[in-house]
């Protein structure tokens, strides 16, 4: 007999139906619904083809925020605080230059210019 033991116990999610996790398989389930959904109300409207793709595309954002995880955070809670730091909290940053060395060498630096400027004016006579 053997056991499988995560090496990182914060990795081990248990398995409820058909290998899937409950979060997983809620939104298994919210995929096909949407699925169903949206091809029973396109069907008499649109190709079969055209149809197809339609729920692919409709159901795929539903099964994948089951499976995805981002830096240890469920899909939701990635979305969350995306939305949170770039649409409702977005920072500024100013930045001001601040060169310490010029600051501490000003003096000096226009004592030498306007000795640079007397002797250039003194050469010209």
């Amino acid at each position: 007999m053997e056991v499988k033991i995560n090496r990182e116990i914060r990795n081990y999610t248990e398995s409820m139906f058909f290998g899937l996790s409950m979060r997983q398989f809620v939104f298994s389930l919210l995929a096909v619904g949407v699925a169903v959904g949206l091809y029973f109300l396109l069907r008499p409207h649109f190709g079969m083809e055209t149809v197809s793709w339609m729920v692919i595309l409709a159901a795929a954002p539903f099964a994948m925020l089951g499976f995805v995880s981002y830096h240890g955070m469920t899909a939701e809670q990635f979305i969350r605080a995306w939305v949170r730091s770039e649409l409702i909290e977005p920072k500024q940053l100013c930045v001001q230059v601040c060169d310490l060395y010029y600051e501490a060498l000003k003096d000096t630096i226009a004592f030498h210019e306007k000795e640079a400027y007397r002797r250039n004016a003194e050469n010209a006579q």
